[in-house]
């Protein structure tokens, strides 16, 4: 059974300061005066904690791509970057378009408990856009799926998309979209620009994001359900969310952290650690994003988590796989791009990246406020204690991590998921112990 936990003086979300208890894994009190005998003592000053984050979109590979991420691995990267769950998508081999397969995802993240691990299912049987998946069934199978998915590829035909968004209205579940006209990105490699025009690679415009973005939500409001729009990447895709609220359409939406961080910029030197897709884009978008974020356009931070093996991602860039890893420097980059900036508080981080992404997954327990008789799950950061990043160094099996040399300006030191501890930093090896 693990011991009851006592963490002294420690800031609930960045603001007043309290001793958390935790005992039979739910917070007990907020005071030291209630600890239970043989509670473990540790010294949170100077620490802020949180909720437990929440990811909506991570990429972990498991089944038939081992030689990037497992479930194991995964789940290890994102207890080190604060996370207590996941959201697991379906472009797995074989893909996770039946019961079977997410339901081995399911169980998988459950065997190895550091987080727990909900998988998305397929839109599409293959995520070929050719006849609605299994929807119904995953839906109804022990993983109980909500949410799917088809990203990586866009389900780019409209009725086929308005049969899914019918579909999972008549149980609540979301359509999560990767927004890409194929037609207008046909051997795309980069954000269309005065960038990618000087090296020569070609455009993905940022056309084929927002005219998909737009069709959807029209066709969300047609039908009435709910569409979610994953990693947006455009000024125009924000200012057409922001449109689709105002009229009251069942549409939400989720920045990544390179997309708030990097520019198309990152391109000239033919790094492959910088292709993504959506690609990285300029500026005035970055800033754009960031804005609707602050604002409460965009709804929930997702990393986006991508990992590849060397292979991969060492070669030239056109023969270079999309895609970057994330898990662990998801809240640093927050820190730096919006909270150290003043634009946000650690409670605006709180509902970014825990609260809004639980209620939107439909993670039950997951989100909870810092308070006594919820469930445990906490994220411990030091604000203070910068770090550069080493790719090399992350618990992810893959390194093909964007943010390499950069210098966060804060460290998770903890994670706890129901009371147990699933990451302790050393220099804060206190914890659990």
């Amino acid at each position: 059974m693990t011991k009851p936990i006592v963490i002294t003086g420690v800031s609930l979300y960045g603001e007043e300061a309290a001793d958390i208890v935790i005992a039979k894994g739910e917070i007990a009190s907020l005071s030291a005066a209630d600890a239970p005998s043989g509670a473990v003592i540790v010294d949170g000053s100077g620490l802020v904690a949180l909720p437990g984050l929440v990811d909506p979109h991570t990429h972990l590979r498991e089944p038939g791509r081992e030689d990037a991420e497992t479930i194991e691995t995964g789940s290890r990267s994102a207890a080190a970057g604060g996370y207590v769950a996941v959201h697991a998508m379906a472009n797995t081999t074989p893909v996770a378009d039946t019961a079977g397969v997410v339901e081995q995802v399911w169980r998988r993240g459950r065997e190895v408990g550091l987080v727990d691990v909900f998988p998305l299912g397929a839109v599409t049987v293959g995520l070929k856009g050719e006849r609605l998946a299994e929807l119904g069934a995953m839906a109804q199978s022990d993983a109980h799926v909500r949410m799917f998915s088809d990203d990586g590829m866009c389900v780019s035909d409209p009725v086929l998309m308005r049969r899914a968004l019918e579909y999972v209205k008549t149980f609540d579940g979301i359509i999560a979209q990767h927004a890409q006209d194929p037609r207008l990105t046909e051997g795309s490699q980069m954000h269309e620009g005065a960038v990618s025009a000087s090296l020569g690679l070609a455009g993905w415009p940022a056309v084929a994001e927002e005219s998909i973005i737009a069709r959807d939500i029209l066709l969300a409001e047609h039908v009435g359900s709910r569409i979610h729009v994953l990693h947006l990447s455009t000024a125009r895709s924000v200012d057409i969310v922001r449109w689709g609220k105002s009229r009251g359409v069942k549409v939400t939406a989720e920045a990544t952290p390179h997309h708030i961080l990097l520019t198309d910029e990152s391109a000239r030197g033919y790094d492959a650690r910088f292709k993504v897709n959506p690609p990285l884009r300029p500026e005035s978008d970055v800033e754009a994003v960031r804005a609707g974020l602050v604002d409460g356009t965009i709804d929930v931070i997702g990393t986006d988590h991508a990992p590849h093996p060397d292979e991969d991602k060492d070669g030239e860039w056109a023969a270079s796989a999309f895609g970057m890893i994330g898990l662990e420097t998801s809240l640093g980059v927050v820190q730096k791009t919006l909270v150290d900036t003043g634009r946000l508080t650690w409670r605006d981080v709180a509902r970014l990246m825990s609260e809004a992404p639980a209620r939107l997954c439909q993670f039950e327990g997951h989100g909870r406020p810092l308070a006594v008789g919820e469930p445990a799950n906490i994220t411990l950061v030091d604000p203070k204690r910068a770090w550069v990043v080493d790719p090399r160094g992350t618990a992810s099996r893959s390194h093909n991590s964007p943010f390499g040399g950069i210098e966060m300006p804060g460290t998770v030191v903890g994670t706890i998921l129901r009371g147990a501890v699933t990451h302790a930093h050393p220099a804060f090896g206190g914890l659990g112990k």
